[in-house]
């Protein structure tokens, strides 16, 4: 039997340093309540959907709670989750103010489609149990200021709240990734990133299983995390693929970023081409953090 390991990260940027020791507590409290499912019986799926839920509920990040606004002020947001035991995948993307969208892509897995957005998928939601929530439950004080400085001034969008992820190897081996975010500060309205998108932002096999964090228009354009699983499959030690094809985004597709790597029989692998990026690992006989 292997050891259940989870690894989670709340997004890659430039976070301050009066605000890593958040970081790294709103991680590992997710992975702890990852690793809980698991001690519990839980499955890879289950795990990596309550981690990110966690992540989703704590403003320091940009999922859920503490969300990017469009450009006209308005809450769009993207998750996916993906099974690598039985390939079942979904994403939604360009939702509304629901408080935790991993859950409704959760919910979408065992249908056909994979990908539903915007307001069709708000209905889809509804009909499926999810109630939105208000706006304002949502946004805080500190993505407005941020906003405004976006829109107004020209600012970067950069508030160290990044995307959000979790992949997950449970005791039969079988492997989940999951990841949501409120996408880019000020973006255009309609706009969806690489989170929700299988095989750029989010994918797991029987072999590995990766969620990504950065400028995902990049990660869409090289296909990051399909062409990850591709290269481990093909025979590259993980850490060199997943560091690899990170430089390969950054020169290649203009973009910085990070992920998060778990394969079927080795450690958990987080790697980044920006300052910082928080992250948290469970196993049965610890938490580790770090940015």
């Amino acid at each position: 039997m292997l050891e259940p390991t989870l690894l989670v990260h709340g997004g890659a940027g430039s976070i301050p340093l009066e605000s890593q020791a958040a970081h790294q507590q709103g991680c590992a409290a997710a992975a702890q309540a990852g690793g809980e499912i698991l001690l519990a019986g839980g499955n890879a799926v289950e795990a990596v959907c309550a981690a990110v839920e966690v992540l989703e509920d704590n403003p320091i990040f940009n999922a859920g709670r503490g969300c990017a606004l469009t450009l006209d002020g308005g809450v769009s947001l993207d998750s996916a989750v993906m099974c690598g035991y039985t390939l079942q995948a979904a994403g939604i993307g360009g939702i509304g103010p629901f408080k935790n969208p991993v859950r409704i892509a959760q919910k979408l897995m065992p249908k056909k489609e994979v990908l539903l957005v915007g307001p069709q998928a708000e209905v889809w939601a509804l009909r499926h149990g999810f109630e939105p929530v208000p706006k304002e439950d949502l946004v805080t004080e500190k993505v407005l200021a941020v906003w405004r400085d976006v829109v107004e001034n020209g600012g970067t969008g950069n508030f160290a709240g990044g995307t959000v992820g979790a992949v997950c190897r449970d005791a039969a081996g079988h492997m989940a990734a999951a990841t949501s975010t409120g996408g880019t500060m000020g973006k255009t309205p309609g706009r969806i990133g690489d989170s929700p998108l299988i095989g750029a932002g989010t994918f797991a096999d029987e072999k590995c299983a990766v969620s990504a964090t950065g400028e995902g228009e990049s990660f869409i354009r090289s296909v990051f995390a399909g062409q990850l699983a591709c290269a481990i499959r093909d025979g590259v030690g993980p850490k060199e693929a997943l560091q690899a094809l990170l430089i390969r985004v950054r020169d290649v597709y203009h973009g910085v970023g990070g992920a998060i790597l778990l394969t079927v029989d080795g450690p958990p692998i987080p790697l980044c081409t920006t300052e910082t990026m928080s992250w948290a690992t469970w196993t049965p006989t610890e938490v580790r953090s770090g940015i």
